[in-house]
């Protein structure tokens, strides 16, 4: 009945499957709610779940070679992520008493660096660079967060010291 066509539509069908399977993004519908919500607080808890949905579509990009669009995706959450970072500063409160949006916010930037860390190891030398340069970014405001957290820590305020002549 299928004749020698059969492998062939077989594998068409089941891609077809998968493709129908996949649940779609919901990284417009948490986009749209991050843009619209004015407490900085509010928008800051939106991050975890926003980070998750946008590195799905990262991991997915990546295993289909769509690159460019992982690293346009990766940018934008670094942007996602600085805009609510200069959003919690402005508000002043004691982080130290007060952690809520900072914590959720660290917390999602720590899972999203762990899983930049893992798909950067798959690429040549060439394609990481981008990606190092948005991970930079991504550190220094997790660190930066930390220190809010946490600002008792040993070391916390320290300066490198600098040598005596």
């Amino acid at each position: 009945m299928w004749g020698s066509s059969h492998p062939v539509w077989a594998g068409v069908a089941v891609a077809i499957l998968l493709v129908q399977a996949q649940p779609p993004s919901r990284i417009p519908e948490f986009r749209a709610r991050f843009a619209h919500e004015p407490d900085p607080i509010r928008r800051a808890k939106l991050m975890p779940q926003l980070g998750e949905a946008e590195f799905q579509d990262v991991q997915r990009d990546i295993a289909t070679g769509e690159i460019s669009n992982a690293l346009d995706t990766v940018r934008e959450y670094r942007n996602q992520v600085q805009q609510c970072q200069k959003d919690l500063d402005a508000t002043g409160v004691d982080v130290e008493k007060h952690p809520s949006g900072f914590k959720e916010l660290q917390i999602s930037l720590r899972q999203s660096l762990r899983r930049l860390d893992e798909a950067l190891v798959s690429f040549p030398a060439d394609e990481q660079k981008p990606f190092l340069d948005v991970r930079k970014d991504l550190e220094r405001i997790n660190r930066h967060l930390i220190r809010e957290l946490f600002p008792r820590q040993p070391g916390a305020e320290e300066e490198p010291q600098k040598p005596k002549n």
